[in-house]
């Protein structure tokens, strides 16, 4: 019985973290396009991006023991999250922000991020 309930608990995790990486992109497109100072050039970019940032999310959370989301610890999420926006840039070709643009684009996030539902599955 164990193993049976383990397969199922591992095929839920594979379709949640599906299901975010999509949202999360969706999300950081949108942002994207919203946001002066931020581009992200094609859908590569965009996904890549999208796995960054929530690995970047994962390990400020285990690390740091903050939730890197703009509205997720107040301020210090949204710092967070306006700095891993700017990091993202360093690791993906054809991802850029510029300082402002991580801040305006840390907002935006957070307000689709509460838009779109899917994130807090």
């Amino acid at each position: 019985m164990a193993n049976h309930y383990n397969s199922r608990t591992e095929g839920y995790g594979i379709v949640h973290f599906v299901i975010r990486l999509v949202v999360g992109a969706i999300v950081l497109g949108i942002t994207a396009a919203l946001t002066p100072g931020f581009s992200i050039a094609g859908i590569g970019p965009l996904l890549l991006a999208s796995v960054v940032l929530a690995v970047l999310d994962f390990l400020a959370l285990k690390l740091l023991g903050v939730n890197a989301t703009p509205f997720g610890r107040g301020i210090s999420g949204f710092i967070l999250a306006a700095v891993i926006i700017y990091v993202t840039q360093f690791f993906i070709t054809g991802y850029s922000v510029t300082l402002i643009g991580s801040v305006v684009g840390a907002l935006i996030y957070g307000i689709v991020d509460a838009i779109i539902p899917g994130r807090a599955m």
